[in-house]
């Protein structure tokens, strides 16, 4: 295995935390600072798409360095 492959893994482990983290909302995460200030600025349903798109680009990207 290449570190590529490895990095393809990984951000296919962080997709599903991102996925996670957005339909779920544990309190540990959506408590943290940075997550308020999302919420403040984006609002709730904003703050879970940002999730969404950073979790559906990181499957993306993670799927691409597998298959190459």
């Amino acid at each position: 295995m290449n570190g590529m492959a490895l990095l393809g893994i990984v951000l296919i482990a962080y997709a599903g935390f991102c996925v996670f983290a957005a339909l779920k909302k544990p309190p540990a995460i959506w408590e943290m600072g940075k997550i308020k200030l999302f919420r403040k600025f984006l609002g709730e349903t904003g703050t879970v798409v940002m999730f969404l798109v950073i979790g559906a680009t990181a499957l993306g990207f993670g799927i691409w360095l597998l298959a190459r």
